[in-house]
């Protein structure tokens, strides 16, 4: 599972590493980003372009948004098998941009987070679906996301289960946009990043609330 990421990055520094400009206001650092919150991400469809969207996949089917459930997670082994996730994985793919996650290690004394960067501290892309709910009495549309999630690398293992795809260079990154390819193709970028490009640390509870958006969810606990 990734229920919380950050992406501190500077909106130029995003914009050259990703190839792509911001459409309209960027958003500033997020140390603590969650779900429901607007995000930077490319989609398929605009390569060229950084939005932000709404973390919770909304489909575009639903009727009552209040009461869908809004995935924050795909799982990539069944992708191809869920209804709900066939057409956007064939359709609608994003890269969702980040610097880190947090993932919580269950322990006798409680869940103990940890983030996990990668070595170099740079910015990196989740793969991620998008789609877009259209409220037919208003007329506004809401764009919205969730990130794929594959079986732990070996750093990853001794915390949590399940750790997020992390697209291990820009050719990944590309192809994953790229509207030619076969499902299969894709499904074969949905791999755990390799172990020894990246590291952990134990960070303080303050990650918890998302309410804790600032540089002190960083620091290593004591």
């Amino acid at each position: 599972m990734c229920g919380r990421y950050t992406i501190t990055s500077p909106a130029p520094a995003l914009e050259a590493r990703f190839e792509a400009t911001f459409a309209g206001t960027s958003a500033g650092p997020s140390y603590n980003a969650a779900p429901s919150q607007h995000l930077p991400v490319i989609l398929n469809t605009e390569p060229g372009r950084i939005q932000l969207l709404q973390w919770g996949l909304v489909p575009g089917w639903v009727r009552e948004v209040q009461k869908a459930p809004k995935p924050i997670n795909a799982r990539a082994e069944t992708l191809a098998d869920k209804p709900s996730f066939r057409t956007l994985l064939q359709r609608r793919r994003a890269l969702v941009l980040a610097d880190s996650f947090y993932e919580w290690q269950a322990t006798a004394s409680g869940k103990v987070p940890h983030r996990m960067l990668l070595n170099s501290e740079e910015p990196f892309a989740f793969a991620g679906l998008w789609d877009e709910w259209l409220d037919r009495q208003t007329g506004e549309v809401l764009p919205s996301f969730t990130i794929i999630t594959t079986e732990p690398n070996s750093l990853m293992a001794s915390i949590h289960n399940r750790m997020p795809v992390l697209l291990p260079d820009r050719a990944a990154e590309l192809a994953w946009l790229d509207d030619s390819l076969s499902v299969p193709e894709h499904q074969a970028l949905l791999r755990p990043h390799a172990a020894e490009s990246m590291r952990e640390y134990m960070v303080s509870t303050l990650v918890n609330s998302p309410a804790h958006n600032e540089p002190a969810v960083l620091a290593p606990a004591a």
